[in-house]
């Protein structure tokens, strides 16, 4: 049995979760609502406060998908209580970021600034006063860690002097310049 798909998912307090007949989940909660369509053959069903996840057979395609459907629930709960973000980090002289009401402005070395919308209402983007650092935060898990993937495909890290757009904490490793013969 999956280790992470026959862990029931524990229901907080404020949060109302339906599952319909076609296998579509709807996680309502503080911060928002989300709906999904799973694998209709798990059996997804609500006991005593929490949502537990069953699969009908060993077979390796409903093993592959009894643990993924039990944490993309888990994901859905707790994106509608608590949310997720991702911090990112500008590296580079004259480099920034701005907010433009809702949305994301980028002054990264082109002869442009680079506008970023949010990908849904639920979307917010948040920067430090410097401008060096911003925070991607939303209720879906998977939109913000895609947003932040394309921020920082506008200027990924180079690696001879660091310079771009990296998530905090990441390690750049730099490369030895040319050298004099």
């Amino acid at each position: 049995m999956s280790r992470v798909g026959r862990n029931p998912i524990p229901v907080p307090s404020g949060v109302n979760i339906s599952v319909d007949n076609g296998n579509t989940v709807t996680v309502k909660g503080p911060k928002g609502e989300l709906s999904e369509q799973f694998n209709g053959d798990m059996d997804i069903s609500q006991e005593n406060g929490e949502v537990v996840v069953k699969r009908p057979t060993d077979s390796r395609d409903h093993r592959s998908q009894h643990g993924l459907t039990r944490a993309l629930i888990n994901n859905m709960v707790v994106g509608v209580t608590d949310g997720f973000s991702k911090r990112l980090e500008i590296h580079g002289v004259g480099y920034r970021a701005e907010l433009k009401g809702k949305n994301l402005v980028l002054l990264v070395g082109y002869s442009h600034p680079v506008e970023i919308e949010p990908a849904s209402k639920e979307m917010a983007f948040e920067v430090d006063r410097d401008g060096r650092g911003f925070t991607v935060s939303g209720i879906d898990k998977c939109e913000v860690g895609q947003t932040a993937a394309v921020i920082r495909k506008v200027r990924p890290p180079e690696p001879y002097k660091g310079k771009g757009i990296r998530y905090a904490g990441e390690y750049v490793r730099i490369k030895a310049g040319k050298t004099k013969a």
